[in-house]
């Protein structure tokens, strides 16, 4: 049963990354676009990212209760040694969620509204780029847990250059995801044409953020390059990962958003295969050579056992309630009182 949890939990949190990323990144997009298309993008990225950002969080926290349940000491160590980014992240999703409600649903029309957006914008940058933080702290073999100092302790665990050049792959991920998300969105071919130029411009703001990771790792030396192209199935992932982007390119002047949205998912996945297959089943990397086990570290036999099927029992009636969601948000899409 502990593999079934374990799917689980890489499942969902590939899940947060797509779907919360596009959700995430809707703001980033706003953010970097010029004062003159922002009220038009603004309503064009609503009508995308309406239905997952319903129910964007549910993966988070399915990830979060798996931890607490089915690996408490993995859950432990990561809250106590990375608890800033994840405090600074949590409020990210706060305030993000807050000025989102209030700058769409507030009965009163006012000046608020000027401090409602600036919130929702920057609140979805600093999230996903926390998020990345915690990612890599936790497999940067930085956290210390024979650490004298707080500085030691509580800062140098996260604040290098190789967490925080993943915080900012990150952010560029979700800008990718949310721009590839909104081309099947546009309600003229005009616009269609402007998000899919920004959608080549995210790629290659991916590309390059992805090869400071690596210059990041190389400095902190962190073996990135064998975790990634060390083995065969790794090596294998990130050469299907790169055929799917020169298929996307191909695609993108065509009128193909759901190829171009599966083809942005496969990539994803590819890339979170190869970073976690090669020291699978160690999720945690301590100093000194030390880490956390997904294996090693579960909890008790009977607590891994209720939560498989918990989770069994609870995908039956999720993920159809998921598709439907998204499928009534299509059919008020493309319904005439929605035009």
């Amino acid at each position: 049963m502990i593999y079934v949890v374990i799917v689980f939990l890489w499942t969902s949190i590939l899940l947060y990354i797509l779907l919360g990323g596009a959700d995430f990144g809707a703001g980033i997009i706003e953010l970097f676009t010029s004062k003159a298309n922002q009220a038009k993008t603004r309503k064009t990225m609503y009508n995308a990212i309406g239905p997952i950002w319903e129910a964007n969080h549910m993966w988070l926290i399915i990830a979060i209760v798996i931890l607490f349940v089915g690996f408490p000491k993995i859950y432990t160590t990561v809250s106590i040694y990375l608890h800033i980014p994840l405090v600074c992240m949590l409020l990210g999703i706060i305030a993000r969620g807050t000025a989102f409600v209030f700058r769409n649903y507030d009965a009163v029309k006012d000046d608020m509204q000027k401090v409602y957006t600036p919130i929702f914008m920057y609140s979805s940058l600093i999230t996903p780029f926390f998020l990345g933080i915690i990612a890599a702290s936790s497999v940067s073999g930085q956290i210390d847990l024979q650490a004298k100092d707080f500085l030691s302790a509580y800062i140098y665990s996260w604040l290098n250059w190789f967490s925080i050049s993943v915080g900012v792959f990150t952010v560029s991920i979700c800008g990718f995801l949310a721009t590839i998300f909104i081309i099947g969105q546009t309600d003229s071919e005009q616009n269609r044409l402007h998000f899919i130029r920004k959608a080549r411009r995210t790629i290659y703001v991916v590309m390059f953020s992805g090869a400071l990771v690596f210059l990041a790792a190389y400095l902190e030396h962190i073996p990135l390059t064998d975790w990634i192209f060390g083995d065969t199935p790794g090596l294998i992932a990130i050469i299907a990962a790169g055929i799917s982007l020169v298929i996307m390119f191909m695609a993108l002047n065509r009128d193909k958003p759901i190829l171009l949205r599966l083809l942005a998912g496969f990539q994803i996945t590819m890339i979170l295969f190869a970073a976690t297959y090669t020291h699978f089943p160690d999720i945690v990397l301590l100093k000194n050579g030390q880490n956390l086990s997904l294996l090693g570290h579960q909890g008790q036999a009977k607590a891994i056992e209720s939560l498989a099927f918990a989770l069994l029992i609870g995908s039956v009636f999720i993920l159809p309630a998921l598709v439907y969601l998204i499928y009534i948000f299509q059919v008020r899409k493309d319904s005439p009182e929605s035009h």
